[in-house]
């Protein structure tokens, strides 16, 4: 494992050869990455980056878990939808808290983006890695998104 520095703190990211299978928040500093994936959350957190090219397996997980990650995966950078709309996307509207719980056991946060889907009605609620920072990749993602669209 290597820490990468972030806005969010530092980010422990492991990897097995060249493809990346975990990241961890609130890791002590430690030893910095010259993985791809490394050079690549560094641009993301300096608003470089709007979408990850490194490789990723996402180990375990129940098959539906492995959906709502999937769906996860697909929400584009600056947007957000809900646990509901994912729900309802795999075909079980009645199933956004078990959406959340999956968005929880997410292996690859930041990367695969689980920090895109809030409640009903755009509310900040549950995030893996702390309310905190949630709201901070959600700000960037916004600012950076507006300033893009201004430029």
């Amino acid at each position: 494992m290597f820490v990468v520095d972030s806005l969010i703190g530092p980010l422990g990211v492991s990897v097995v050869e060249d493809t990346v299978v975990g990241v961890r928040f609130g890791v002590r500093p430690g030893p910095a990455g010259t993985h791809p994936a490394a050079q690549e959350l560094a641009a993301y957190f300096a608003g470089e980056l709007t979408e990850f090219a490194v490789p990723v397996e996402m180990p375990g997980g129940s098959e539906f878990e492995r959906a709502v990650w999937a769906e996860i995966a697909k929400i584009p950078y600056g947007e957000m939808i809900t646990y509901g709309a994912i729900a309802t996307a795999l075909g079980d509207p009645g199933a956004a808290r078990a959406v959340g719980t999956a968005c929880n056991h997410n292996p690859v946060p930041v990367i695969v983006p689980c920090h895109r889907v809030v409640g009903a009605g755009g509310k900040m609620v549950g995030f893996g890695g702390g309310l905190d920072r949630k709201r901070k990749l959600l700000e960037l993602e916004a600012r950076v998104a507006l300033t893009r669209s201004w430029g």
